[in-house]
């Protein structure tokens, strides 16, 4: 039997989109590079993903505990080799923030101004994430929820904040640090790791590494920024040591294969960074200086550059919520009793075919959140960010009417 209903014509709404993706193009100055927004919209996504495939909330009579897939199959480790992406985003950082001082420097900016400014794109979207869990944590308590339970929820959600904190930090030392050689941090970070891994000094010494490990990739974005990397010989080098010295420590040295922390093990390489961890970025560093003129080809389509800015517009939003996203899940989840991949213990390869399936419900479930707080995070709060003014229209590529520079 034939059906007659009318059926929604949805041309319209993708010439719209179109539309808007061709405004957004040519309201972006030509001088932009494309390819630093599309590095750092791919290591947010990649951290996230990363997340949301090694983090497991397990019901345990009342209470929910944390685990990791890691843990009980050991030879995902590779998983972690491809959303372990915070070193990319650091090397985009490094190189972002310098350029931005130079050129405040250049407009007469003082640097307690443009620090001022720097910080408010960072930490605004933060205090909706700390109100929000106040508020939760507070509810948990009063209505006799588990401990474990509370500081389960609570670490999950609020464990974002301490990347956001050694940012600031190499933020505010960026002119001491733009023009800081890489090989500094990195010796720190493979004398940290002699002494306490090779020593048997005390365990807190490692936590020197949480700065100098991510100050690797930091200096080696200001180098970018000074234009000491664009040749690709340097990504080359990058990329073949730093996957030689990963390989070799965790064959001969004993480092972990993993590169995020898995419950249970003695020796984390994130939890603080570890040696093996630092190489493994300069490698990733050095995939992605090669990836640039692919991805500057790439981000001149209307449509992939429309999305990857997207995602920087809200990057701190995503960032901060994607924990929420998965427990809120995770919680809403628990009214139809243990699901599969959601609520099951990750220690079997069918776990992770489950796991995969959620992945959309948590994207949409992170939609809700950007749609409840983007507004904590306006269009230029983010580096060298761009903003659109609707009824206007540019005059050229490289000086838009409707674009101004941040």
């Amino acid at each position: 039997m034939l059906d007659h209903r009318p059926r929604r014509d949805l041309r319209p709404r993708l010439e719209g989109l179109r539309r808007a993706a061709a405004r957004l193009d040519a309201a972006t100055p030509g001088r932009r590079d494309r390819a630093v927004d599309a590095l750092r919209a791919a290591a947010i996504l990649g951290v996230v993903l990363g997340h949301w495939m090694v983090t497991a909330l397990v019901p345990d009579g009342g209470t929910l505990r944390a685990a990791s897939p890691l843990q009980h199959m050991p030879w995902l480790a590779p998983l972690s080799w491809v959303f372990q992406t915070l070193a990319v985003f650091f090397l985009v950082s490094g190189r972002v923030a310098t350029r931005g001082h130079a050129s405040a420097r250049a407009r007469g900016l003082s640097y307690g101004r443009w620090l001022a400014a720097r910080l408010s794109r960072l930490y605004r979207p933060v205090a909706a994430v700390l109100t929000l869990w106040t508020a939760a944590t507070a509810l948990l308590v009063l209505t006799g929820a588990d401990f474990v339970t509370v500081h389960t929820l609570v670490k999950l959600a609020l464990s974002p904040l301490w990347f956001l904190l050694v940012l600031t930090a190499s933020t505010a030392a960026t002119p001491l640090l733009a023009r800081l050689h890489p090989l500094w941090p990195l010796a720190v970070v493979l004398h940290v790791d002699l002494l306490r891994l090779g020593l048997g000094a005390p365990s807190w010494v490692g936590w020197i590494n949480v700065a100098a490990g991510w100050l690797v990739p930091y200096t080696l974005g200001a180098a970018w920024a000074r234009g000491e990397l664009e040749g690709r010989r340097t990504g080359w080098i990058l990329l073949i040591g730093g996957t030689a010295a990963t390989v070799l420590l965790v064959t001969s040295a004993g480092y972990p294969a993993s590169m995020v922390g898995v419950p249970g093990a003695p020796v984390s390489n994130l939890d603080p960074p570890t040696l093996a961890a630092v190489t493994f970025g300069l490698a990733q560093c050095g995939l992605a200086l090669l990836l640039r003129g692919p991805l500057r080809r790439a981000m001149r389509r209307q449509v992939a550059w429309a999305a990857v800015a997207l995602v920087n517009l809200s990057a701190m939003t995503i960032f901060l919520w994607h924990q929420t996203a998965l427990m809120a899940t995770t919680a809403t989840g628990l009214l139809a009793g243990r699901l599969p991949g959601l609520h099951t213990a990750p220690d079997d390869p069918h776990w992770i075919l489950a796991r995969l399936a959620w992945l959309p419900v948590f994207a949409l479930a992170l939609a809700v959140c950007w749609a409840a707080f983007r507004r904590h995070e306006r269009a230029e709060t983010l580096p060298g960010r761009f903003r659109v003014v609707r009824g206007h229209r540019p005059r050229d590529r490289t000086g838009a009417a409707g674009a101004r520079r941040v």
